[in-house]
């Protein structure tokens, strides 16, 4: 699909993806709990795409042909995509701060990781649009039941991917990584509002010209 991908690299630049894993490796217990909280959060982006994958199943996806609403559902996605990247780029400069919230992750237990890593995938707005628009991509691409499995766990793991890196790297590396961790967290503080907007622009226009394109 040509915006999957695009959809899930959304959630793996955005700095509440990045940050609170980051934030976790320094918790009383970092590998256990940043493990579970990589655990958490990939079982909330799967459960959500599986969520919308069924709506678009009740609404009529996964036929052999995609049903005629999924050319305007694409549209309204991909103007909706580009008006929020525009947005996030006028009000990029108010974005250069850890929210007070993110700051309680350097204390969290292994279970409070989990269920955190979860709870973040449906709170945050962002996360749970894209799901959304990747659920109902895929269900009304027309991929069949293997395919549409494995079209979600490409998603999955690709908008995971940024979280699942550090983690599993600190799995193995440990304390070493402590520094060059810091400095992706305050990079992605200063610079990723306006990767983010570049980003949601250029995956709208691709989404709706995919839209008006099978119209």
């Amino acid at each position: 699909m040509v915006e999957l991908l695009p959809l899930a690299l959304v959630i793996t630049v955005s700095p509440l993806s990045i940050i609170p894993g980051v934030l976790v490796l320094h918790a009383p217990h970092p590998r256990q709990s940043s493990l579970a909280y990589l655990a958490g959060w990939l079982l909330g982006l799967a459960g959500l795409t599986a969520l919308f994958i069924a709506i678009s199943n009740m609404l009529g996806g996964l036929k052999d042909s995609p049903p005629a609403w999924a050319s305007w559902l694409r549209i309204s996605v991909g103007a909706a995509l580009i008006v929020f990247g525009v947005i996030r780029w006028l009000t990029r400069r108010g974005h250069d701060h850890i929210p007070a919230w993110m700051r309680t992750m350097t204390s969290v237990t292994p279970m409070r990781a989990a269920v955190t890593g979860a709870a973040l995938t449906v709170v945050n707005p962002k996360v749970l649009f894209i799901c959304a628009a990747a659920g109902l991509a895929i269900g009304t691409d027309a991929l069949g039941v293997a395919g549409t499995v494995l079209s979600a766990a490409l998603f999955v793991a690709v908008a995971g991917s940024s979280v699942a890196i550090p983690v599993l790297a600190y799995a193995g590396a440990g304390e070493r990584l402590d520094a060059p961790l810091e400095r992706l967290k305050n990079w992605m503080e200063k610079h990723n509002a306006a990767l983010v907007a570049a980003i949601l622009v250029l995956i709208g226009l691709v989404v709706l010209y995919k839209g008006i394109h099978a119209l």
